[in-house]
């Protein structure tokens, strides 16, 4: 199918892009890389009036880290988090994510910031950004700069605490301090293809015990879920079987999946449980071997 028409603007800078967004408000959609919004419109379930293109604006090009943060630009592709050497020595949970966001086409091209922005529940980044205790920062010309914790930006399916004016312009996740490992696993039918169930874990390790976890999981409620209970109980915990298992069931229990063709929902909480355990298994062994 064909989108329904809509007016194409290129803006040139970010004031330029927010003031297009002020100017046509919900009547606006933000092209970055596009890799759900133009199915959607090729399928007519979204018709934006206007199509504002931020491609051009060089400064939302960036991937750094400064002051314990790194700083995740709005054209910061996959690829980029997937191949970056700071990620991969820093970041495991990011490190372990990016190569399998969909397939390598998607990756080229696709956002990090645009991914967090749909807020699809089955998309892989929501579930790592909460683990990793990420931020949003979004801006509009009315309001100014805001940043956003993650579990208050993804705050229903396909919905954010964004307003129609404002556009994300970084992402921020803070640099894990002391030995921090981390993992993502995930179940799909084939490669490419949405998640089933993932889990994103984080561990930072404290005196030979667990000093803080992040644990989240992908595709199983109605938008990425913190497992907060599981991990408020691995905190000051000895890495036991044990204290993964509990903290396993903990997660499934929040879990809210729902039967499908591709399994049932007691079929996908008990996948949540092995993934927990597994990735907090993984996560500190890496933790473990990591310098301080």
């Amino acid at each position: 199918m064909l989108p329904a028409r809509f007016d194409y603007q290129r803006a040139q800078s970010v004031d330029d892009a927010l003031a297009l967004l002020d100017q046509h408000g919900e009547e606006a959609k933000i092209l970055a890389g596009g890799m759900s919004l133009i199915p959607l419109m090729k399928l007519r379930f979204a018709a934006p009036a206007n199509l504002i293109d931020i491609n051009g604006i060089d400064a939302l090009r960036t991937l750094t880290e400064s002051d314990g943060t790194l700083r995740i630009g709005a054209l910061t592709r996959h690829h980029d988090i997937e191949t970056s050497d700071v990620v991969a020595a820093r970041y495991p949970t990011l490190a372990a994510a990016a190569p399998l966001i969909s397939d390598p086409l998607i990756r080229n091209r696709g956002t990090v910031a645009g991914s967090l922005a749909h807020a699809d529940p089955a998309g892989d980044w929501g579930a790592v950004m909460l683990a990793a205790r990420a931020s949003v920062v979004a801006r509009s010309s009315s309001g100014g700069e805001r940043t956003i914790a993650i579990d208050d930006f993804l705050t229903d399916t396909f919905t954010t605490s964004l307003t129609p004016k404002e556009l994300v312009t970084e992402v921020r996740v803070p640099a894990p301090s002391g030995r921090t490992g981390g993992a993502y696993l995930k179940m799909e039918r084939k490669v490419g293809d949405f998640a089933t169930v993932a889990v994103a874990v984080q561990v930072t390790m404290a005196n030979g015990t667990i000093g803080s976890a992040g644990i989240a999981l992908t595709a199983v409620g109605p938008k990425n879920l913190r497992a907060a209970d599981a991990e408020a109980s691995l905190a000051g915990a000895e890495p036991t079987e044990d204290a993964f298992a509990e903290a396993g069931r903990l997660a499934a229990a929040l879990a809210e999946p729902v039967s499908d063709v591709r399994g049932s929902a007691e079929y996908k909480r008990n996948v949540v449980a092995v993934f927990v355990r597994r990735g907090l298994a993984r996560a500190v062994d890496m933790a473990r071997s990591a310098s301080a």
